[in-house]
């Protein structure tokens, strides 16, 4: 019978620091041309809400499945979760169904785990300033993950809403006064913002920083200054996907600021050993994340077997 898990049994069975190397593998798998994925497929329900499909099946390790998701941002004003998902699992010999469980905190988890390895792979050695640009899910779980990866003895974090970044803003992260702010200096920018219009300028990105950019997913969406996008080494999760889904690289592209090869490589190429990554010291690099299936199923594969050592989640009956 398939399991049914719960968020609060998702949240019992993954560990950060574990899930980190599962996306390095997973990600690594993908560009070795080792996954069978489609690019997601979107159905947009308005503007900026849109519900979508991604499957995906891993033959080598045997996980197979699909991540349904949906983006409401006007849930915001609901006190409900914007992005919301449930991730199935199948049994890859057989095809049963072997557990369908929350997805919302795996896609909350698993974006920071793939930041990381970005981190890992393409922020200076000595990188030790951290800019945060939002207080929300992502900014939070991001804030946990990538210090697994670097020693930030400055941490800054700027939000468009002031009482969500005196909470945000406790312990080691400080408040900046502005975006600018907070991005001057960094050694590591992270743009997890809702943003659909540019957050960041490219004057404030000092040379040898490493971008992070998460969000605007969609065509006729930016994040971030074009002037930025065509100065950095541009690196992303997903060749085909970046040229169908980032509105940061397409409407560029539309502009003539660059052509297709401005893209240097998958993450994954780069951990494989087959692209090159970071040039020098001076470069600026930028990771722009649009979030694999993958990903969501080598979380899922790995919350499932956990849950089973654990004993958590319902076994249901179909």
């Amino acid at each position: 019978m398939p399991l049914w898990l719960s968020e609060a049994d998702v949240r019992a069975a993954l560990a950060l620091p574990e899930l980190i190397g599962a996306m390095e593998h997973a990600l690594a798998a993908f560009s070795a041309r080792q996954v069978d994925q489609p690019v997601r497929t979107a159905i947009e329900v308005r503007d900026r809400t849109f519900f979508a499909s991604m499957p995906a099946y891993d033959g080598a390790r045997g996980i197979l499945g699909a991540k349904l998701v949906t983006v409401f941002p006007e849930n915001a004003a609901r006190g409900l979760h914007t992005h919301l998902a449930a991730i199935s699992l199948f049994d890859a010999q057989t095809g049963e169904l072997a557990a369908v469980m929350d997805g919302r905190y795996i896609t909350e988890l698993r974006t920071a785990a793939a930041s990381a390895v970005s981190v890992k792979h393409f922020a200076r050695a000595d990188a030790s300033t951290l800019a945060i640009l939002g207080s929300g899910v992502q900014a939070r779980s991001h804030l946990e993950a990538l210090p697994l990866v670097r020693e930030f003895r400055d941490i800054r974090a700027w939000s468009p809403t002031a009482a969500h970044l005196r909470e945000f803003a406790q312990g080691p992260v400080k408040a900046a006064r502005s975006a600018e702010e907070a991005v001057r200096g960094a050694d590591v920018v992270l743009i997890a913002t809702s943003a659909v219009t540019p957050a960041v300028a490219s004057e404030w990105v000092s040379e040898g920083a490493h971008a992070i950019a998460i969000g605007a997913c969609r065509p006729s969406q930016r994040e971030i200054d074009p002037a930025l996008v065509e100065r950095a080494a541009l690196f992303t999760d997903s060749r085909a996907a970046i040229l169908k889904e980032s509105g940061d690289v397409i409407q560029s592209m539309l502009e003539g600021r660059f052509g297709e090869d401005h893209v240097r490589a998958e993450l994954g190429e780069v951990i494989n050993g087959s692209k090159p990554g970071r040039r020098s010291t001076e470069e600026v690099t930028l990771f722009k994340s649009l979030g694999l299936a993958i990903e969501d199923l080598a979380a899922a594969d790995l919350v499932y077997r956990r849950a089973r050592e654990l004993g958590r989640g319902i076994d249901v009956g179909l």
